[in-house]
């Protein structure tokens, strides 16, 4: 068996030193970049000759290839792709990035993506695309193309495909819809002439831009349009104008090209509205939205995944490859902390279809609170804070009494309006809306201007923005508003609530001092996407990893073992068995042999309990049991399928083992929720595993708060989440006093009533012999007994009699023939009997007088349990 062992491991030593050196001397052409001008001839009359800075990507395998434009972000350059540009080489494209005009090394000057100027360089660059060898070509003139770029190079991306019908597909990330309504957005729908100046992200646009003189780089006309703007705070109507005309929004039902939209939940530039407008103005062509964790704020970027997405987008369209496989919508949602890299996990929920912003169906959360007075400081100063444009450091802002969480409202300038807790988790997706009333106090020459913005507020009263993104308003009456779009889910016993602030650091303010009195007039409608469904979370890749290593490991072992497994017997192991466990062997490199050839197996709707003394084996065979550990030989089947680490099959069992571990300044729920999340499984059946355990209203309290039992009963209910069909808990008593005992015990026999079974290692043997329909009782890693307590236990002759006559009992007793020994025993008398039958005692105790309750064999699990295993314990 050694040298069986050893042959294996050597050849995957072999195997693996193999594939490590195949990747070594892999001799895959290197990608090939060539960097060249490209001269382009554009502006309103066709005269203007601007040289662009562009490198060409040849695919790296030769031959022709669908090709794919790159363009970059605003202030960037060409630079910024090429490591996605090397990356779709390697995939067989065509890729050409080029620096857009007035950035990097290419002429000319910024134009917002002007149809006139941008969108006239990247119809030549199809050109120039058309004319190399390397492209493949649908007809003459015309290349198989797709274009993809981030905001700025997002825009351009749209606004392409609208204009030149040789587009095949597009990948526009994080942009704008109407360019307008994104730097004069208006939570009342009136549109930008009514909408709030977003002057810190403006200013960063024009600053950037700049260079020695005021204009820098920008078409003279767009610089002169910013500095009107910037100086009164409102568009002009030939700002809008201009502004409208260099965004989608101008061509909407002109875009047939199929679009991936790809927009970031962390992004107050172009927030979640923009690529919904983007969405409903492609015209019959399919369309794929996904919201991802980052944007221009910050955030995980993601960015595997994104240029995962964007190559099976085009591989799909451009090539013929399979369409995406899940779905038309994708919202990527923060989960648990991995443990091996103390990083927060993300993981995709998809749907069908988008649904847009107003989800497929709407909650309506009633919304507490009277009308309330704020001001509005003069000058706009000092400024609540919802975001820092370009800076990404909101997370290092202090608490303040407004909020009692991160974030800055300042009192007296803003309003806030709580729900009631909530009595189950809430999924908001999408834009929640409210009807609003706001009054000016004095009469004003500018109407009230207000900031709307979503908090989660804990079970503790604290609170934290759940976005931060402001949604800006004006408005002097009533009106329906529409809060900022997102995807966040609120936990059970949370609260939302809204605020309304005068002033926000990223707007332009009225400088002059005002008052308004606020109400909300209805409830707060959330929209809800329930098609959403987040897949389990992927094996590990040590379980998929290195599978012919595996394949080969595995035949060397096969072969060369001489130990011989018995035969199975008919009906062994079966889907309906829960647990069965034959010639288990675990040895420690110490030599240590904690687990020798055992076997046994659990019934469903059994209570089994797992017996014997320290280093019996127990909680080595249910981290086995579980996969936490590998056995040395042997097999565990749960419901007739082997455990390994990672099988599907495991998310049938529910375990507690080794004592509960809980983050004590969260909730009990929020802390089952969390673990839930990071376990990436199905539906949780929160509140069925809560009734079950018993938690009652302390599972809105802070862990920190818990009674030892509490947080037993905690780690009972985290087992019980799914409502696995097997249970297996490791000293569940742990701690608790008598009455919790007793509690837990209600618990377990309660939740094995209903079909299901469960596993105990205790050594509290008279709890076991209470609660347990079955027994197994190890010793020295071997199994020494397995059965029905019962049987295992037996009886001695002797009767436990419940009497509240203790005394009168035993003098009855004392005189009465053939009883052996009688004494005092909880809830009445002991008594050993030799020769009479039980029913002449009942007689003799009835006759003298004294009251008996009740009358059951004395079974002493704990004498038998110590004849089984010796003295040598």
């Amino acid at each position: 068996m050694r040298r069986g062992r050893a042959a294996a491991i050597a050849c995957a030593a072999v195997v693996l030193a193999g594939a490590l050196t195949w990747a070594a001397v892999d001799d895959e052409p290197r990608v090939k970049a060539t960097d060249q001008r490209i001269t382009v001839v554009d502006g309103p009359k066709n005269d203007q000759h601007v040289t662009l800075d562009t490198t060409f990507f040849p695919p790296v395998r030769g031959g022709r290839g669908p090709a794919v434009l790159l363009a970059h972000g605003f202030g960037g350059s060409k630079d910024d792709t090429r490591s996605q540009a090397e990356d779709l080489a390697r995939h067989g494209y065509a890729v050409l990035t080029w620096s857009a005009r007035g950035f990097g090394q290419s002429g000319g000057q910024i134009t917002l993506d002007s149809p006139d100027y941008d969108v006239k360089d990247v119809r030549q660059l199809v050109d120039w695309l058309a004319r190399r060898p390397e492209v493949r070509l649908d007809r003459p003139g015309d290349p198989r193309v797709g274009v993809a770029g981030q905001s700025y190079g997002g825009a351009i991306s749209l606004l392409a495909a609208a204009y030149d019908a040789r587009i095949d597909a597009i990948a526009p990330q994080i942009t704008w819809y109407d360019l307008a309504d994104a730097l004069f957005p208006d939570a009342t729908g009136k549109g930008p002439a009514n909408g709030v100046f977003k002057k810190a992200w403006a200013g960063i646009f024009f600053t950037s831009g700049a260079s020695s003189t005021a204009c820098g780089r920008f078409l003279p006309s767009l610089c002169s349009m910013y500095q009107k703007v910037a100086e009164t705070g409102r568009p002009t109507p030939e700002a809008i104008a201009t502004l409208h005309r260099d965004s989608p929004a101008s061509v909407a039902g002109r875009i047939h090209a199929p679009t991936l939209l790809v927009q970031g939940q962390t992004d107050s530039l172009f927030p979640l509205d923009q690529s919904d407008s983007n969405a409903r103005a492609i015209a019959g062509a399919p369309v794929r939205t996904v919201w991802y964790q980052g944007g221009h704020d910050g955030g995980d970027p993601e960015t595997s995944r994104i240029d995962g997405l964007v190559t099976g987008w085009f591989d799909h369209y451009l090539k013929g490859g399979p369409p995406p496989d899940d779905g038309g919508f994708v919202v990527t949602r923060t989960g648990g902390i991995d443990s091996s890299t103390q990083r927060v996990t993300i993981s995709a929920a998809s749907a069908p279809r988008y649904p847009g912003l107003s989800g497929t169906t709407r909650r309506s959360v009633p919304l507490g609170g009277e009308q309330v007075t704020v001001q509005n400081p003069a000058g706009g100063s000092p400024s609540s804070i919802s975001s820092m444009p370009g800076l990404g450091l909101l997370g290092a802002l202090p608490s303040t009494p407004a909020t009692g969480g991160v974030g800055v409202d300042l009192p007296g300038q803003s309003a806030t309006f709580d729900s009631e807790p909530l009595d189950a988790p809430l999924q908001l997706t999408g834009a929640a809306q409210v009807r609003l009333r706001v009054k000016a106090v004095k009469p004003s020459s500018e109407p009230p201007t207000l900031f709307a913005k979503v908090y989660d507020v804990g079970p503790d009263g604290q609170a934290s923005p759940a976005r931060r993104i402001a949604a800006p308003l004006r408005l002097d009456g009533t009106a329906q508003v529409t809060l900022p779009a997102m995807d966040y889910r609120f936990a059970a016993g949370h609260r939302i609530r809204l605020v309304f602030s005068t002033t926000d650091m990223g707007f332009a303010s009225p400088a002059r001092p005002a008052a308004y009195q606020v109400t909300v007039e209805s409830p707060l409608s959330v929209p809800v996407d329930p098609a959403l469904r987040t897949p389990p979370a992927p094996l590990p890749w040590w379980v998929w990893g290195f599978p012919v290593i595996a394949v080969v490991a595995g035949a060397v072992i096969a072969a060369t073992s001489r130990r011989r497994r018995r035969p199975r017997a008919e009906g062994e192991a079966d889907a309906l068995t829960p647990l069965e466990i034959r010639g288990l062997t675990k040895r420690y490199k110490n030599g240590y042999l904690a687990v020798d050839d055992l076997s046994f197996r659990v019934e469903r709707g059994q209570v089994c309990g797992l017996l014997g003394p320290n280093g019996a084996g127990k909680t080595t065979t249910l981290r086995m049991l579980m996969g936490l550990i590998h056995p040395d030989d042997g097999e565990i089947r749960i419901f007739g399928e082997p455990v390994r680490p990672g099988a599907p099959v495991l998310s049938r069992l529910g375990s507690f083992v080794e004592g509960p571990g809980f983050l004590p300044h969260l909730s009990g729920r929020d802390n089952l929720e969390l673990y839930w999340k990071a376990a990436g499984r199905g539906e949780s059946h929160m509140e069925r595993a809560l009734e079950i355990a018993g938690l009652g209203d302390a599972v809105r309290r802070p862990v920190r708060t818990y009674s030892q039992g509490m947080r037993q009963r905690l780690a009972i209910a985290q087992a019980m989440l799914g409502l696995p069909d097997l249970l297996v808990l490791d000293e569940p008593t742990n701690g608790l006093d008598p009455p919790q005992i007793a509690e837990m015990r209600e618990v377990l026999v309660r939740y094995a009533a209903e079909g299901r079974t469960v596993i105990i290692s205790s050594h509290l043997l008279a709890e076991v012999e209470q609660t347990c329909t079955d027994v197994v009782v190890m010793h020295k890693g071997r199994l020494v007994a397995a059965g029905p307590v019962a049987e295992i236990a037996g009886h001695d002759g002797s009767v436990v009699i419940g009497t509240p006559d203790v005394d009168r009992a035993l003098s009855v007793l004392t005189a009465l023939e053939g009883i052996e020994h009688a004494e005092p025993y909880e809830p009445g008398v002991l008594v050993r009997i030799n020769g009479s039958p039980p029913s002449a005692v009942v007689a003799a105790l009835v006759g003298g007088g004294v009251a008996v309750e009740r009358v059951a064999p004395h079974r002493r699990l704990e004498d038998a349990f110590l004849a089984l295993i010796g003295e040598d314990t």
